[in-house]
C-alpha cells in the first residue's frame, strides 16, 4: 500500500502530496505522516519553502469516515495543525476540487492559500450540528 502523504524536496522547495484515493480523506496514517513530515521540514535548513496539494480530483474531503466506528487515534489533527502553522518556511496550500472539514482547517494552517476557480470549500459537519473539530476555524 502506498503512503497517503509524501514529500519531495527539490531546489529548496518541499512539495507535500496528499494521495489517499478516492477523496484524500484524513486518515490516522495520513495524520501520522503529516506530523512526521512537518517535524522533518521544521528542522531542515535546506528547505526554503513548502507547498501542499492533493493528488487527484479533490484537495482533501475531510475526515476518513471509515474510522468513525472506533475512538480517534493520535496524533490529533489540532496538534498537527499547530505544528504545521509554526513551520519556519513559508507554506503555500494549493486548493482544487473539494476542500471540506479538516481539509479546510489544514489549508487555514498554511501561511498562504491559492485556489482554482472552481474549488469548493466548506464545513459540512455544521449541518449535523457538529463544530469543526481541529480548532481550525479560529484561523479564519
Amino acid at each position: 500500500m502506498t503512503q497517503p502523504i509524501s514529500v519531495a524536496v527539490e531546489d529548496g522547495i518541499a512539495v507535500i502530496t496528499v494521495d489517499n484515493p478516492p477523496v484524500n480523506a484524513i486518515s490516522a496514517a495520513m495524520r501520522r505522516g503529516l506530523l512526521q513530515i512537518t517535524r522533518r521540514l521544521a528542522s531542515d535548513p535546506e528547505v526554503k519553502a513548502v507547498a501542499l496539494y492533493g493528488a487527484g480530483r479533490t484537495f482533501i474531503a475531510g475526515a476518513d469516515i471509515s474510522e468513525f466506528s472506533g475512538p480517534m487515534q493520535p496524533p490529533y489533527l489540532r496538534h498537527i495543525l499547530a505544528e504545521f502553522e509554526q513551520l519556519p518556511q513559508p507554506v503555500v496550500v494549493a486548493l482544487h476540487g473539494n476542500a471540506l472539514g479538516g481539509g479546510v482547517e489544514l489549508a487555514l494552517a498554511g501561511h498562504y492559500r491559492i485556489a482554482e476557480k472552481n474549488a469548493r470549500l466548506g464545513f459540512p459537519e455544521i449541518t449535523l450540528g457538529v463544530v469543526p473539530g481541529a480548532v481550525g476555524t479560529q484561523r479564519l
